[in-house]
């Protein structure tokens, strides 16, 4: 028969039972208290995930609400700028319609300045011919006719030489 190398001997008997009391005393002592350890902190790190993940949402929530204030302010801005842009249009067309209005009025203003001016010169033209008219007849008869009548006449002559010209 073969011979065994290793033999169960009283000293390898004791040795296997003092390691396993020493594993039963490690696991007691020293397994349990370092596995909460590690359990403590794994629920630490867990806790610390969530939190993240919650800080995470959160701040990803509040990008979205920031960015729709962002769009909306942009909104207003622009029916703001759109709302000032139609007012200017419209105050600038009132204020060149008033332009056109006032330069109409002082147009017609002006040519019936011109109309009364022209008629005043026309008249007081009527007036010279008539005095130099009377002068001149004056002269020639050399006596003095009845001014009143003399300028009845006058007119009467200056009225018709106006129509027929």
């Amino acid at each position: 028969m073969e011979k065994l190398l290793i033999g169960i001997t009283p000293d390898l008997v004791f040795q296997i039972i003092n390691t396993i009391i020493l594993f039963l005393v490690l696991k007691h002592i020293l397994f349990k208290p370092v596995l909460g350890i590690i359990e403590a902190r794994e629920n630490d790190i867990q806790d610390n995930l969530a939190k993240g993940e919650l800080a995470k949402n959160q701040g990803i929530a509040l990008k979205r609400e920031y960015e729709e204030k962002i769009n909306r302010a942009k909104e207003e801005g622009q029916e703001i700028i759109k709302q000032a842009t139609l007012r200017a249009e419209k105050k600038s067309d009132e204020i060149i319609s008033n332009a056109k209005d006032e330069a109409t009025h002082i147009k017609e203003k002006a040519t019936k300045d011109i109309e009364q001016e022209r008629q005043k010169v026309i008249n007081e033209i009527k007036d010279d011919i008539s005095d130099i008219a009377l002068l001149a007849a004056s002269k020639v008869i050399e006596k003095d006719i009845d001014k009143n009548k003399h300028e009845d006449l006058i007119k009467d002559f200056i009225k018709k030489v106006g129509e027929s010209k």
